[in-house]
């Protein structure tokens, strides 16, 4: 495959992509909750790796596209592979149990514990003053949420999965960064998620109750949903935007996701809109882009 090339600012072409990619994205988190009707929450996850893991795999063949050093890899891999599986339980089940808005302001806290891991781990990545403001508004913002417990749709127990997730998914951003599987092909990175989260979250999830609930075809459009967009090309896409445009440019972008998924969730289930959710999702938005600004 040719590699991509480099471009020092965002064109219309790379905003029309990451626009596209975050509202994917962001409708993925009320597919997840909406195929939870169908599937429980674990097993639903890992039928979606092992689809996607086939997926991943195909393409590869096709693109005739490399493992990578799989001696190298294979330690960091698995601590990928970990963190995947521990953020799709997380997630999950806090889709299952509380709203797509709190589930969500809470997993897009993510740049929040990277920064926080990056400081301590990577040298040259210490924090500014704009950062830790940034992380001040993500952190009061949690509180906000995490303290109002009005409306039967909240959850304590979902609102600390949905941070769990999230640290999860720092986690794995944080091993890329930190070793050499960075060298690896994004295909090779993801199918280590993939492949052993597939197993793990199939054998654990009969832990979780019933595998199969109210299942019906839209549960098939749904997981497709799931599959395709999202956990195999979505990602990809994602990879290769990261290798064309500014890192700090591209990861800014994330703010909308929660912004998007809290108004589809008030907009396609209901979901009430109250005052703490909507000051919480503006803290944490612009913690977001602080955190991700770059310096100078």
């Amino acid at each position: 495959m040719s590699q991509a090339i480099r471009k020092d600012q965002l064109d219309v072409a790379g905003s029309a992509a990451m626009t596209l990619f975050v509202v994917v994205l962001a409708g993925n988190q009320i597919v997840m909750k909406l195929t939870s009707t169908g599937l429980s929450p674990v097993f639903q996850a890992g039928l979606r790796s092992l689809f996607a893991c086939l997926v991943i795999l195909i393409w590869m063949r096709w693109r005739r596209i490399g493992f990578g050093n799989l001696r190298r890899d294979m330690g960091p891999g698995l601590i990928m592979g970990t963190a995947f599986t521990l953020e799709f339980i997380g997630l999950y089940n806090a889709l299952d149990m509380t709203t797509v808005a709190r589930a969500s302001i809470i997993f897009y806290t993510m740049p929040m514990h990277l920064s926080l891991a990056a400081h301590f781990l990577i040298p040259g990545e210490r924090l500014t003053p704009v950062k830790v403001v940034g992380l001040i508004c993500a952190f009061v913002g949690v509180i906000i949420v995490l303290s109002d417990r009005s409306g039967g749709q909240a959850s304590l127990a979902g609102d600390l999965l949905a941070w769990m997730g999230a640290i999860g998914w720092a986690a794995i951003a944080l091993t890329v960064r930190i070793t050499r599987i960075s060298e690896a092909p994004p295909e090779a990175q993801q199918l280590w998620q993939l492949s052993f989260s597939a197993v793990a979250l199939l054998l654990v999830a009969p832990l979780f109750g019933p595998l199969v609930r109210d299942f019906g075809v839209e549960h098939v459009w749904l997981m497709g949903y799931q599959v395709f967009l999202v956990a195999s090309f979505g990602f990809l896409g994602w990879f290769y935007l990261m290798k064309t445009y500014p890192a700090s440019t591209i990861a800014s972008f994330s703010f909308l996701t929660p912004v998007l998924a809290v108004f589809m969730g008030w907009a396609l289930l209901g979901e009430a809109l109250h005052l703490s959710v909507l000051v919480s999702l503006a803290l944490v938005s612009l913690g977001i882009v602080l955190i991700n600004r770059k310096a100078g």
